[in-house]
């Protein structure tokens, strides 16, 4: 099944034997089957002066004064999104090879880094799935991992998860019964907390955290619902770097600003920051936008792009792929 990750296959336990993986990398690949997540130590020897150069580089950008223990972090910029473009160690964060070659095997197709995001502190953001923000045809192709740039303390707001949610049902506008075609948001989240909530009591989900060592990594599936702990104290730092990873030969867009059964889908421009180089969007090795697009339309401009309509012809072909 190829339009499926081989992770999110029912199929991946009875494949993983004869997949050539390593010890290590079944045990990853059996997590995110199992639970939606997996922790490792990032392949990097370097990692350590890395991050050490990437707090010297960020720290400015912040607004806050590090130097001094008890001010409070929390007050300045919480995150710098894409210093992959001007600091050559997030960059080789995001394009750790071993990290690729790992994804790659455990997805099927080859991964490529498109966005980092370097926090100073933690997001204390509510629990959400990356599918509202990023997804692609065929669906969960994408997927993150947080690389912990110091010993995390349960004060400092560390990530959290609820284990197995990968498998509950995908938000989508269709599912809570709002349009988001070309629809203004404050946030992208903010129409599915409460069904997210909703999920979480009825399932009786268990919230767990993750207090990483310095140098460890967690991979998630794209559908993990996840968040930010609350700060319990400001003076604390929780250093880390997320990088966004999507998977070749798929349409690329943003669902909370999509209605998919209508063949409405907000483009998104995705370059690869391997080689800065754009991947198009393909379906089954075609290019989507060159085949689907309305005549006179405009091209998708910026990293997520503008909205694209698509013609009757890929209105048919869409609603067969999703089942509308």
């Amino acid at each position: 099944m190829p339009g499926l990750p081989l992770i999110e296959s029912p199929l991946f336990l009875a494949m993983a034997g004869q997949m050539g993986l390593s010890e290590d990398e079944q045990r990853i690949g059996r997590d995110l089957f199992e639970h939606g997540f997996a922790v490792f130590d990032f392949p990097d020897p370097s990692i350590e002066d890395r991050i050490e150069r990437i707090k010297m580089r960020l720290s400015p950008h912040y607004g806050v004064d590090f130097s001094d223990p008890e001010a409070n972090k929390t007050t300045g910029e919480r995150r710098i999104q894409d210093a992959w473009q001007r600091d050559p160690d997030v960059k080789a964060i995001a394009s750790n090879e071993g990290v690729i070659a790992l994804l790659s095997k455990l997805y099927g197709r080859q991964a490529f880094p498109f966005q980092t995001l370097n926090f100073p502190v933690g997001t204390q953001q509510e629990a959400h799935s990356d599918m509202v923000h990023f997804s692609c045809v065929p669906e969960k192709f994408m997927c993150g991992v947080w690389l912990a740039m110091e010993d995390i303390h349960p004060d400092a707001g560390p990530l959290f998860y609820y284990p197995g949610s990968h498998r509950w049902p995908v938000m989508s506008n269709a599912l809570v019964g709002r349009r988001g075609y070309q629809i203004s948001l404050g946030s992208a989240q903010d129409p599915y907390e409460d069904a997210w909530r909703a999920l979480c009591a009825a399932q009786n989900a268990q919230r767990s955290t993750f207090l990483a060592r310095k140098g460890q990594a967690l991979v998630w599936c794209a559908n993990l619902l996840h968040g930010g702990s609350a700060q319990a104290d400001p003076r604390l730092t929780r250093w880390s770097q997320v990088t966004h990873y999507y998977f070749e030969d798929c349409i690329y867009y943003t669902p909370a600003f999509s209605d998919e059964a209508l063949g409405k889908l907000q483009l998104r421009r995705i370059s690869s920051i391997i080689d800065g180089r754009q991947r198009p969007n393909l379906y089954q090795g075609e290019p989507a936008e060159a085949a689907f697009a309305v005549p006179g339309s405009s091209p998708a401009s910026g990293s997520a792009g503008k909205g694209k309509s698509f013609g009757s012809k890929a209105r048919q072909a869409l609603r067969s792929m999703f089942g509308s």
